[in-house]
């Protein structure tokens, strides 16, 4: 394939198989606690640390972080210690991270809003060589946490009540899928974008309980369909000069949409889907 034949194609192509296997890996759990827009909210206050960088001129990745993981924090704690229902501590999210970026981004040099608009939809051309080291640290950050933590966070996630009881740390796993999960928003913001990426979380975590049954298997056919559209989609946006975050989310929902219809004829030749929703997660 002659894409491949340049640097930024390679780049990018890493970058896309990056966030393929981080963001259904992280979505799995928070589709489970019926969080599957936290990304969103997440994405939304990482927009405040992209602005943050480029107004202090260093680099929007380390900062996009840094206020993505304490906005993750504060949800958490919000949920947990305020009583506030979940999707308020979204809602602030959403509001307050949007709000702050544009204002940051305002009083940063000329220049940034055009910047700003990779970060918010994805570009396979900005992916630089220093990018792809803390891309690199950050996703097997992410994926050391989801698979070698994985029965615990299966675990409160079905149920913080009975996980208490069984003796996990439920309030430090709680923070810790929170912080995982803006972790993985800023690996993708370069592929995906920062207001596709919850997509990328969710979709393909849908797609796969159509057709699997178990905790495990979902997982796996998540990783599996996350790694194919993220890959095809930045391939298309390189062929078609579109953005690879729209082109990557529509691939995605074809491939639920091909899942659901796959699922419908195996319901009705007598096959019974238990999806994510095991009792054991192996």
């Amino acid at each position: 394939m002659d894409l491949l034949t340049y640097a930024f194609m390679q780049r990018a192509l890493l970058a896309a198989l990056l966030v393929g296997v981080t963001a259904p890996a992280v979505g799995i759990f928070l589709v489970q606690r019926r969080q599957a827009i936290m990304g969103d909210g997440i994405g939304h206050v990482a927009l405040t640390g992209v602005a943050l960088g480029f107004l202090l001129q260093v680099s929007p990745v380390w900062t996009a972080v840094a206020v993505a993981v304490a906005g993750a924090i504060g949800m958490e704690l919000i949920r947990s210690y305020g009583r506030a229902r979940g999707d308020i501590a979204l809602a602030m999210l959403f509001y307050g991270g949007m709000s702050g970026g544009v204002m940051i981004i305002y009083l940063a040099p000329n220049g940034s809003n055009a910047n700003l608009t990779t970060y918010l939809f994805g570009s396979i051309s900005t992916v630089s060589p220093q990018d792809i080291p803390p891309m690199i640290a950050l996703a097997a950050f992410v994926l050391l946490v989801v698979l070698g933590l994985r029965r615990q966070l299966f675990a409160v996630c079905q149920d913080e009540e009975f996980a208490h009881v069984g003796g996990l740390p439920v309030r430090a796993l709680n923070l810790l899928l929170a912080v995982t999960a803006a972790v993985t928003v800023t690996v993708a913001m370069r592929a995906v974008g920062l207001l596709l990426v919850s997509a990328l979380m969710v979709i393909p975590v849908a797609a796969a309980q159509q057709v699997t049954r178990g905790f495990a298997w979902t997982l796996a056919v998540s990783v599996a369909i996350g790694v194919t559209v993220a890959l095809s989609g930045t391939v298309f946006s390189y062929y078609v000069d579109v953005p690879p975050g729209s082109s990557i989310v529509l691939a995605s929902m074809a491939v639920f949409l091909l899942f659901t219809a796959a699922a419908g004829r195996l319901r009705a030749a007598g096959w019974h889907n238990g999806g994510v929703r095991a009792r054991r997660a192996s």
